[in-house]
């Protein structure tokens, strides 16, 4: 007889994953936080960059998998010497920091400011950051303040898996929740800040892992939330999440809310058994509601 090694619901229920999507058009993102933008014209044509500091990041909200890229420019005031350099640093989703030097930078002979007044752009630096599948917040910063810096951020999408998801329960206590959605039941959780959704899994695999926020129907527009995730009371990742009212999916057997749109994370477990605490980080979201799904051929792992 096959042994299962997760903890599954005691009805396997299968989800089916996002279908393979082809790669899409790059598009260009707008920090969601500290927006000061910078008027860059190269041979002509207008480009929108926006400024780095060494306090503030600047904060990219992207859906992944796709490959981002990171353009920089450097400033040069009149009195610079002839070269530059800066370093750029960034975290993925609140992980470890990253930095990237950046060296011997020249003025560029095909740049200016819009602004005549701010010098003369650098050449352009570019650097990519590979982004798999959920969704990642991706914080910017300079290493230090010794040069004025701009950044452009370009995405590009990449193809999703195509593979069959499998949900499965958390550990209990959960209370579970059932959302209706085009006629289709799936089953969430209700999870808080003293009740966060605890999951056991054997890797390697993904964990999929789909939240909604709880809204009343007087909320309106985007709502903002971040959701943290603990290994061993260690801080993972925390992710910056966003969602508004969704149109399509009702609680089954609650009528004075209604669910946000989901949105993914994805958990990577590496080999071994792991134990995960999921949990919201904003007190005035005192509930949010959660979904674990893996995929169906990571459940059998041997004889």
């Amino acid at each position: 007889m096959k042994k299962i090694h997760l903890i599954l619901m005691p009805l396997l229920l299968f989800y089916s994953g996002i279908m393979a999507q082809s790669g899409g058009e790059s598009k260009y993102l707008k920090p969601t936080h500290f927006q000061k933008k910078i008027i860059i014209i190269v041979s002509g044509k207008t480009r929108h960059y926006y400024s780095l500091s060494s306090v503030e990041p600047s904060v990219i909200t992207v859906q992944g998998p796709g490959m981002l890229k990171v353009m920089t420019r450097g400033q040069f005031e009149p009195g610079d010497a002839d070269v530059i350099k800066y370093a750029v640093i960034y975290t993925i989703d609140g992980g470890e920091q990253i930095s990237i030097p950046i060296n011997a930078i020249e003025r560029s002979k095909k740049a200016t400011y819009s602004d005549g007044t701010m010098g003369v752009p650098g050449e352009p630096h570019t650097f990519e950051i590979e982004l798999l599948r959920g969704n990642h917040t991706i914080e910017f910063k300079l290493k230090e303040s010794t040069s004025n810096v701009a950044s452009r951020y370009i995405f590009t999408p990449a193809k999703v898996k195509k593979q069959e998801w499998l949900a499965f329960s958390p550990v209990i206590p959960s209370e579970p929740v059932d959302l209706i959605s085009r006629e289709t039941t799936a089953g969430y959780y209700r999870f808080s800040m003293e009740i966060p959704l605890k999951v056991e899994v054997i890797g390697p695999t993904e964990l999929r892992v789909l939240t909604r926020t709880e809204n009343h129907y007087q909320m309106k527009g985007r709502i903002n939330y971040r959701v943290q995730v603990k290994e061993n009371g260690i801080v993972l990742n925390t992710y910056q999440l966003s969602s508004k009212l969704s149109e399509i999916a009702v609680y089954k057997d609650e009528k004075e809310l209604i669910p946000g749109t989901a949105s993914e994370l994805v958990i990577f477990v590496p080999k071994g058994k792991h134990r995960y605490e999921i949990l919201p980080l904003d007190k005035d979201k005192s509930t949010l509601l959660g979904r674990l799904l893996i995929p169906k051929k990571d459940v059998i792992l041997g004889k």
